[in-house]
């Protein structure tokens, strides 16, 4: 983690201990008051229909304790205080593990362990690293996981000139949504390669789990007592032990003076949360300890978000009303499959060393009939229109 301060230093053959942390202090508005903005899904958010400046959107804090017991054995604990969907700010376990490095370029890990996913995915929630005010959450607000408890290997190699890295990860992952629901990913497998050569970076992943997220039981419990056109339904949209795979390829080219980078994944859980497509491009130019940047990012879906759900023709008045309203139901729930694009500028300032000052300005434009990524929506949202976001962070390390 950037920032980390030594707490106790000694020689190679005696243990060595190091402690530190991250922080982010910040505030988010939305335009729309239909609906609130959230950086990604186990985060309620609170921008918007809740309240017109929201803190819970960004701020978080973490801590860290490292610890070398020689040349071959170290460990990690890593703690993150942020808002959850049960609106708790009780720390939670973000990284515990051990390594032994078996080589000077192999490693192994046991324990709880960063995804091998996506650019950002070792510090995405230590903004200060970060240079905007979050990760795009058209692509990463579409895995909010961030880590799994199981096992890793990474092994560096070279290629001429260029350097490799390429992680193979299995474990599971388990964590609740609501007081009722909980979400489980088993069999979580991944792997990845990072290439770097000069100032250019390139990380290429792949991930696969069988996932189950018990939303909307309600839901699919009475699309079941339909008979068969109920059960068809219910076993395409219900997320219950589905296959899901995640692909991801992303670059960062970062001469010093100015930096560029991308990445496009797709994310396919065969159920109510969609297949979709999501992408980002952004740049920024640093002049002194001042660094404005511009993003812009996009995801599609790429499956109908939209169903005719049960046949009501042949029902009887009663039957078909509660038919009426699971079909309702189903398709609010496809609704909420992100389409939608949106243009980001921002600037950020090291005001002093470990502190960073960011200020910046989202054009969110949900597609119409998708509710993009915000939640809390209400009756009143209207799709299609542009949703105004402004944020403004300090982040820290220590």
């Amino acid at each position: 983690m950037p920032g980390c301060a030594t707490a106790a230093l000694a020689g190679e053959d005696t243990p060595r201990a190091s402690f530190g942390g991250f922080g982010t202090v910040g505030v988010v508005h939305s335009s729309d008051e239909q609906s609130d903005f959230t950086a990604n899904g186990l985060n309620p958010g609170d921008a918007g229909y809740s309240r017109r400046w929201g803190a819970a959107v960004d701020s978080r804090v973490g801590v860290q304790l490292g610890v070398n017991m020689d040349s071959k054995w170290s460990a990690v604990l890593q703690l993150v205080s942020e808002r959850t969907l049960q609106n708790s700010y009780a720390p939670v376990v973000e990284w515990a593990n051990i390594q032994y490095q078996a080589t000077p370029d192999l490693s192994l890990r046991v324990g709880r362990i960063a995804l091998p996913l996506f650019l950002t995915g070792d510090y995405r929630k230590a903004g200060y690293a970060l240079p905007w005010v979050r990760p795009p959450v058209e692509l990463y607000g579409a895995i909010p996981i961030s880590n799994s408890d199981g096992v890793d290997a990474s092994y560096r190699w070279q290629s001429g000139d260029i350097n490799h890295v390429t992680q193979v990860s299995f474990g599971r992952a388990d964590m609740p949504l609501t007081p009722g629901a909980r979400a489980q990913a088993r069999g979580l497998a991944g792997v990845s390669n990072t290439t770097t050569a000069g100032a250019l970076t390139v990380r290429a992943s792949v991930l696969t789990a069988e996932l189950s997220v018990g939303l909307a039981r309600d839901l699919f419990d009475g699309l079941r007592q339909f008979g068969a056109q109920g059960n068809a339904l219910a076993d395409e949209y219900e997320l219950a032990a589905k296959r899901a795979v995640v692909y991801s390829l992303g670059f960062n080219y970062d001469p010093g003076h100015w930096f560029a980078m991308g990445e496009i994944g797709r994310i396919n859980a065969n159920s109510f949360l969609g297949d979709k497509t999501a992408a980002y491009l952004g740049a920024g130019y640093r002049i002194g300890d001042v660094t404005p940047y511009v993003v812009y990012s996009a995801s599609r879906a790429n499956m109908e978000t939209a169903t005719a759900g049960l046949d009501l023709s042949a029902m009887p008045p009663q039957q078909a009303a509660v038919g009426a309203q699971l079909n309702a139901g189903l398709n609010q729930l496809l609704a909420t499959i992100p389409r939608q694009h949106s243009i980001s500028a921002g600037v950020r300032w090291d005001l002093c060393p470990n502190y960073a000052l960011k200020l910046q300005y989202d054009r969110i434009t949900p597609h119409q009939g998708s509710n993009g990524t915000f939640i809390n929506v209400q009756p009143g949202f209207r799709s299609g229109q542009p949703i105004t976001v402004l944020s403004a962070v300090l982040d820290f390390v220590f």
